[in-house]
C-alpha cells in the first residue's frame, strides 16, 4: 500500500511550527491543510489528551467566530499523535498567511476564563474529559515559544 504524504515527513527533524501539509482541489476551491505542530515529535512530550480536547473546543470556537477568517474555516482538530492540530482552510495559502490568526487563537485559549464552549453532556460526547488550566498553559507555551518568535524553519517542512 502506498504511504500517505503525512507519513513521508521526517518527524525526527520536524520542529514546532506551522506547515502546509497539503492542498486539495474541492469543487472549484482549494483547501489548504495546515499542520499546527505544538511539540517536536518523539523528542518532546505529546500534549495531554484532556488539554488537547479543551484546546479543540476553544480554538475551534474562536476560529469559527473570527470576523476575518470564519467563512474560510473548514476544520480544526487534534492529530492522533497529540503533537499538534490540523487546520483546514478554504483557499490557497502559505504557512505565513495564518501565523497572526494562530497567535490570536492561542492567545484566546491561553487567557480563556469560564465554561469551555460545548463542554456539556448535550454538546459533547466526552464533555468531562477536559483540563482548562493545562490547556491554557500549553496554549501560552506554544504562543510564547513558537508563534511570537517564528522563524523560516518553523514554516517549511524539513527536507
Amino acid at each position: 500500500m502506498k504511504k500517505i504524504p503525512s507519513f513521508t515527513i521526517d518527524h525526527e527533524r520536524l520542529l514546532r511550527g506551522i506547515y502546509v501539509s497539503r492542498k486539495d482541489a474541492v469543487g472549484g476551491d482549494v483547501v489548504t491543510t495546515f499542520d499546527i505542530r505544538m511539540t517536536e515529535p518523539n523528542r518532546q512530550p505529546a500534549i495531554d489528551p484532556r488539554a488537547m480536547h479543551t484546546l479543540e473546543h476553544l480554538i475551534a470556537t474562536f476560529l469559527r467566530n473570527d470576523a476575518e477568517w470564519a467563512s474560510r474555516i473548514v476544520y480544526w482538530g487534534p492529530m492522533g499523535c497529540m503533537t499538534g492540530n490540523y487546520l483546514l482552510v478554504r483557499g490557497d495559502y502559505a504557512s505565513s498567511d495564518v501565523v497572526e490568526l494562530m497567535r490570536r487563537a492561542f492567545q484566546f485559549a491561553a487567557t480563556f476564563e469560564g465554561e469551555v464552549p460545548g463542554a456539556t453532556p448535550r454538546d459533547c460526547g466526552n464533555y468531562s474529559f477536559m483540563d482548562l488550566p493545562l490547556a491554557r498553559r500549553e496554549a501560552q507555551k506554544y504562543k510564547d515559544e513558537v508563534l511570537d518568535c517564528i522563524q523560516p524553519e518553523n514554516l517549511v517542512y524539513p527536507e
